[in-house]
């Protein structure tokens, strides 16, 4: 049973996975393998670094992540543009990790799954939610980003609601990290169980929410 964990930028969604990952549960993240498809010498980063110019390229030779994340942000062109360059190899090496991972379950890490238009693809639709002035708080503090950076980011991804209409479970992360353990484990007992066949309570009130 594969799992999309997602949730806006500085949602905790890394946080949630690191919490699944020591549960025993394989973990892959999307994120990282659009780290590993332009590894160092690798062809698509040459292709990256033709299409964004020198500004994307540090001066060691590999990819400015904060440079290109600004650029993509600021322009919807170049966002589609990158994702077209990155995506094929990303989907094809998550599909790759995937059947050697095994397990009960997985949790895939898609940051972007509104946005795809790929949440039809997953068994089940985890979002790690919180209130979108907390998310401008953690951006600010975690990546320094200007307050115009902060809000080209929230612009950029779809909205909280958008992401909420996909949900078949809730995280809300609007506390301390520590109050994440109890949630995530209690969402790993309800998928070993649906994964057994087993089916989730039916909630007449929309996504089970782990507050």
């Amino acid at each position: 049973m594969r799992v999309a964990l997602t949730g806006g930028i500085a949602s905790g969604k890394s946080t949630v996975a690191r919490l699944f990952a020591a549960l025993g549960v394989p973990v892959i993240d999307m994120d990282e393998l659009a780290r590993e498809v332009v590894a160092p010498g690798s062809a698509l980063l040459a292709q990256v670094y033709a299409r964004f110019g020198a500004g994307v390229r540090s001066a060691d030779g590999s990819l400015d992540r904060r440079a290109l994340r600004e650029l993509v942000f600021r322009d919807a062109r170049a966002r589609h543009d990158l994702e077209a360059l990155l995506h094929p190899a990303i989907v094809a090496r998550a599909a790759q990790l995937s059947a050697a991972a095994g397990g009960p379950y997985q949790i895939i890490v898609v940051p972007l799954l509104a946005e795809s238009g790929a949440a039809g693809q997953y068994d089940r639709v985890l979002v790690v939610d919180c209130d979108e002035a907390l998310q401008r708080a953690r951006l600010a503090q975690r990546d320094g980003a200007s307050a115009a950076s902060v809000e080209a980011a929230l612009s950029a991804q779809a909205t909280r609601a958008t992401r909420l209409a996909l949900a078949d479970e809730v995280i809300r992360n609007e506390g301390s990290p520590a109050e994440l353990g109890p949630k995530v484990r209690e969402l790993h007992r309800q998928y070993l169980e649906l994964a057994a066949g087993r089916a989730l309570a039916p909630s007449a009130s929309g996504p089970a929410q782990a507050q």
